[in-house]
């Protein structure tokens, strides 16, 4: 079964972070700028929240907040969910889906290692679905199996 591992190995291990005590306004440039939707909040190396658009826009936006006039550490979310990276991609859905939330760090020994999107683990499922859908295509048709994709 895959697991969260190998969404890394194709995606990368960048991590996007802000501060705490960084304005709202540079989180998001520097959000626009990664073309990310939420940003791991460290203290030193230490995941401490997660700031996301919807953080934005439910608690700036809507609260009639300023976003160069509020920290970070106001709005973002205090609650880090975590994986590691022998978390399988069910077990990632059915987090995400329980906490209602869309972005898992990946931490290892302490350290901060990556960051999984809903976004990836569906791409992923696909993916697995789609291989599995030729497969099952090549069998019916007397083709045979091949565990290359790229053969099917």
């Amino acid at each position: 079964m895959k697991q969260v591992a190998d969404i890394l190995r194709t995606k990368g291990h960048a991590v996007w972070c802000t501060q705490p005590d960084s304005s709202v306004f540079d989180a998001l440039k520097l959000m626009a700028e990664k073309d990310v939707g939420a940003l791991v909040v460290t203290e030193g190396t230490r995941p401490v929240g997660i700031f996301s658009e919807r953080d934005y826009a439910r608690k700036v936006i809507l609260a009639g907040r300023t976003s160069p006039n509020t920290r970070v550490r106001e709005i973002m979310s205090d609650k880090v969910i975590y994986v590691q990276p022998e978390t399988t991609i069910p077990e990632c859905m059915a987090l995400m889906t329980q906490e209602r939330i869309r972005h898992l760090p990946v931490i290892v020994n302490d350290e901060l290692v990556g960051v999984v999107s809903i976004g990836d683990v569906v791409k992923d499922i696909i993916t697995d679905q789609d291989m599995e859908i030729r497969q099952l295509e090549n069998y019916v048709l007397g083709r045979g199996y091949s565990a290359d994709p790229l053969q099917l």
